[in-house]
């Protein structure tokens, strides 16, 4: 008996922790140098900009450490009114980089009060 609940909690563990949904692929992104390129600086994300806006709906409905998991840590964040938080990634140098546009492009992750992706925008 008592083997069998410990055979139990082992399976049910199992099963639950193998539930998660797996980070999706940026086809046409390299998340290294995505990563390596903070607020754009390099310039290195500008050119992947076609290839995110073909794939930002891969973003949809993941939880705020998955898109950390896949993007890095966001150049910046913001809080917003009810809980909502965005994510923001540039894709051209921002004004924390020695040479920089007056309004860079940027990747922008809305999150919901749950903490999901809702949105996701190029502005």
């Amino acid at each position: 008996m008592r083997r069998f609940k410990w055979l139990s909690v082992i399976v049910i563990s199992f099963f639950i922790l193998s539930c998660g949904k797996s980070l999706p692929e940026l086809k046409g992104v390299d998340l290294k140098a995505w990563k390596d390129d903070s607020n754009g600086c390099q310039h290195k994300r500008s050119q992947m900009t076609d290839a995110i806006k073909k794939e930002k709906s891969k973003l949809l409905a993941l939880d705020e450490l998955q898109v950390i998991k896949l993007l890095g840590r966001p150049d910046r964040n913001e809080l917003f009114k009810r809980n909502q938080k965005f994510f923001f990634y540039f894709l051209e140098p921002s004004d924390r980089c020695s040479e920089h546009d007056a309004s860079p492009l940027k990747l922008s992750v809305r999150f919901n009060a749950m903490g999901l992706a809702k949105e996701v925008t190029i502005e």
